[in-house]
């Protein structure tokens, strides 16, 4: 009962009751701590969790690139977080270099933010809004699911 306890303790910790994510840290491509905070959207904020090694992210990407250049704006901010490890590290900046992303990309190679963020598998998509709350939840991704998910954006948008 005890070790119960803590670990509802733990996982409530993560998200308050509203499934507010915690103002993160990562490194950046470039080696440069950077906050969620200092990065995301006035309004929205779209978090890609990817892996270099994720076929379905490797398809999913270009789509959200697609969508970064619609929603050109400060109200949506796309961020990209790729949890390669140690191994993959180097393929990182050239992999992303190669599908022309231009949006912030994060590294998370030892997975602690996903974790915190309960995400398990990669792609996962989550849409936040400014009040650092997850709006938005999907994880991942077949060809044609990137009409739903920027018709989400669009439809919290006029929330």
């Amino acid at each position: 009962m005890k070790y119960l306890l803590i670990f509802s303790f733990l996982l409530g910790s993560t998200f308050s009751a509203n499934n507010e994510i915690p103002n993160f840290r990562l490194k950046n491509l470039d080696n440069r701590t950077v906050s969620f905070n200092q990065i995301k959207g006035e309004n929205l904020t779209v978090i890609d969790f990817w892996a270099t090694w994720c076929k379905p992210c490797v398809k999913s990407i270009p789509e959200f690139v697609k969508m970064d250049e619609e929603f050109d704006d400060d109200d949506v901010k796309f961020i990209g977080i790729s949890i390669d490890g140690p191994r993959n590290e180097a393929k990182v900046k050239p992999f992303i270099k190669s599908l022309g992303v231009k949006y912030p990309v994060l590294r998370d190679s030892d997975s602690s933010v996903m974790a915190r963020l309960r995400v398990t598998a990669v792609p996962t998509l989550l849409i936040v809004n400014s009040d650092n709350e997850v709006l938005y939840f999907h994880e991942g991704y077949k060809s044609g699911e990137e009409v739903e998910i920027k018709e989400k954006i669009k439809e919290l948008l006029e929330e």
